[in-house]
């Protein structure tokens, strides 16, 4: 296995990945250090360990995609081939080759996973062996426990706010309020974001943007603790002052 690794400006100096915490960042530069020459890890949790980093900054990588988890606990670097060029006389190899035969190559070097058919046989075994009540693992988080995220409550809620039809199942819109949810913001969280840009972007050009990619984005915490600013308290005494108030010289009182 070659000894160097690289890592590209292009991934590590983006917003999202810069807006991530500092015991997040240090774990996925470790573990691209200790990646096989295809960007496979297989002691994700003695990384951990050796660092100091927690199961919530691994699982963070996985929302962020910027680790793709597989189902045996391996993990392979998203960007790897965007990182990373090894020569052929120092490449090895990796030794995971059913998971990587699970990954397409995109045109932008960037790994994702194969999309792969479920046979009618396959559904029927699968649903034998999993019993009523039995949560599946969740993929995205990368952890056996159930996931018990509101996806459905927020988007809803977003939706009757503003009138529009999103899906609670993109798996987009999930990513970010996977992201935001693993960094501690609760339900009331998001309703209350909803609720403060509806009313001040509705009706304003800014109103295509009451949508989820930029109100569950990483300017999210800011959104939260947004002021209402003084011109907002102001509409309502603006519109009186042009409808209703007309100065007493004009009145003839003066």
């Amino acid at each position: 296995m070659a000894q160097r690794r690289m890592f590209s400006k292009k991934v590590t100096d983006t917003d999202t990945f810069l807006d991530m915490p500092l015991s997040t960042q240090a774990l996925y530069f470790h573990l691209n250090m200790h990646a096989d020459d295809d960007g496979f890890i297989d002691n994700t949790k003695t990384i951990q360990r050796m660092i100091g980093s927690s199961d919530d900054d691994r699982k963070l990588l996985v929302a962020k995609q910027f680790i793709i988890p597989f189902e045996n606990g391996l993990v392979v670097i998203k960007d790897w081939r965007v990182h990373n060029y090894i020569q052929g006389d120092r490449y090895h190899k990796t030794q995971y080759i059913n998971e990587k035969s699970q990954l397409v190559v995109e045109e932008n070097n960037m790994y994702t996973k194969r999309v792969q058919e479920v046979s009618n046989m396959d559904t029927q075994v699968r649903l034998g062996k999993d019993r009523l009540g039995k949560v599946s693992k969740d993929i995205l988080s990368g952890s056996d426990e159930p996931d018990h995220v509101p996806y459905k409550e927020i988007v809803d809620y977003l939706n009757e706010k503003t009138g529009s039809k999103y899906r609670s199942s993109g798996s987009k819109t999930k990513s970010l309020i996977k992201a935001r949810t693993n960094e501690g913001f609760s339900l009331d969280d998001f309703k209350t974001v909803i609720e403060k840009k509806a009313k001040e972007w509705s009706g304003t050009t800014m109103e295509k943007y009451l949508r989820p990619e930029t109100l569950f984005g990483t300017k999210f915490e800011g959104y939260l603790n947004e002021k209402q600013s003084a011109n907002q308290k102001q509409i309502g005494y603006g519109k009186q002052k042009h409808q209703g108030i007309v100065p007493k010289f004009l009145q003839g009182k003066v």
